[in-house]
């Protein structure tokens, strides 16, 4: 007897999501064995070890190049929706946080030898207290998301403050050391660094926890949209889908969203565009095309949706904190055949869209939030 198509979809869909998390674990690994690594290195003065985690810093570039592809692989494979596109959300914005901590413990090696030709004597007790805890937060904080456990997410994040303290304490140390002439201007900078470096493992980790949390109970993002939560749709030429796009999202009316929209190349907007969505109380005549670079403050666009392959140009690199997203909807303005054979398409297209759209926003806003009204046609 053969699997039912939707049962063999859900066992690729886990698979996957079992695959990412998997590849988390081993990123994080990565970053403790070289967070571990700097440490030792400092506190030994060690340069051979200090050089040891300077070269293993590209195992976390790989991996993090690895997780990407993933993620993106994902998006286009499942076109998640709900919990799914949370996770993938949140996965995405850890694999850039844990590509951080990997440059933070490359950052404290490189410290290690600028010190390493100085006589210095810091208080090397406070950097070890500061680096138990902080390591052990990302440990906790990637464990939350992956088996999304909200509870240990918010324990982890009560430890920051405490990490945060030490680390002040531990600078204004530094500096009275240097006052009464007992540490080198040269070793002063270095020292900050390093506790500033492992002090922002804790931060980073913080914010992991943000995104378990988001995950685990879609509670996490709110503070975001309180003021403005953008979203950009982009298709060739600002001419059908992602005009169609902002039009059906914007009529959600979800409260501090802010939808865009743009073609790679600013072009016109399709006749037909403008009579279909004025049937639907939809007026776009007064909205001239725009291109991805006329859209202001592009950095802070929270979701770019791309509604064509070639769109996928207009993700921002990294490390930007921007998701990109892939609709598969076929262009209504493509569509050969009479003008019945075009409505519908039109109809088509401004259906799904309106799925998407509303999943989307739900996604963000968590599912304690009500749902929204179906759009009428």
């Amino acid at each position: 007897m053969s699997t039912p198509p939707s049962t063999h979809l859900q066992a690729v869909l886990q698979q996957d999501i079992d695959l990412i998390r998997a590849k988390l674990l081993e990123m994080v690994a990565l970053d403790e064995r070289a967070l571990t690594g700097a440490l030792h290195a400092f506190l030994r003065r060690d340069r051979q070890l200090a050089y040891s985690v300077i070269l293993r810093d590209q195992d976390v570039d790989a991996m993090d190049a690895a997780l990407d592809q993933l993620c993106l692989e994902f998006i286009v494979r499942h076109q998640p929706i709900a919990s799914h596109l949370r996770f993938v959300y949140s996965a995405s914005k850890i694999v850039n946080l844990l590509e951080r901590c990997g440059d933070y413990a490359e950052s404290v090696a490189r410290q290690v030898l600028l010190l390493s030709s100085l006589d210095y004597d810091a208080p090397l007790d406070a950097y070890q207290q500061i680096a138990n805890l902080s390591i052990p937060m990302l440990h906790n904080a990637v464990h939350a998301f992956v088996d999304g456990n909200a509870d240990l997410a918010r324990s982890t994040m009560a430890v920051e403050p405490r990490v945060n303290q030490i680390r002040d304490s531990l600078n204004a140390t530094l500096v009275a050391l240097r006052e009464r002439g007992r540490l080198p201007l040269e070793a002063l900078n270095p020292l900050t660094t390093i506790a500033r470096r492992f002090e922002r493992v804790s931060d980073q980790a913080t914010n992991i926890c943000e995104q378990a949390l988001y995950f685990a109970t879609g509670q996490y993002l709110r503070h975001l949209v309180r003021q403005d939560f953008r979203v950009l749709f982009v298709d060739q030429t600002n001419g059908c889908l992602s005009r169609i796009a902002q039009a059906v999202a914007t009529g959600l009316d979800a409260r501090r969203f802010t939808f865009h929209s743009a073609g790679i190349k600013a072009g016109t907007v399709e006749p037909e565009t403008i009579r279909f969505l004025a049937e639907k109380g939809i007026d776009v005549t007064h909205e001239p095309s725009k291109s991805v670079d006329q859209i202001p403050d592009l950095e802070q666009v929270q979701v770019i949706v791309a509604l064509c392959r070639e769109a996928e140009a207009a993700y921002p690199q990294k490390p930007a904190k921007t998701l990109g997203l892939r609709w598969l909807v076929p262009d209504p303005s493509l569509t050969s055949g009479g003008p019945a054979d075009v409505r519908a398409e039109y109809e088509r297209a401004f259906q799904s869209l309106t799925t998407h759209a509303r999943d989307l926003v739900q996604a963000i806003l968590g599912d304690d939030e009500k749902t929204f009204p179906q759009q009428t046609s």
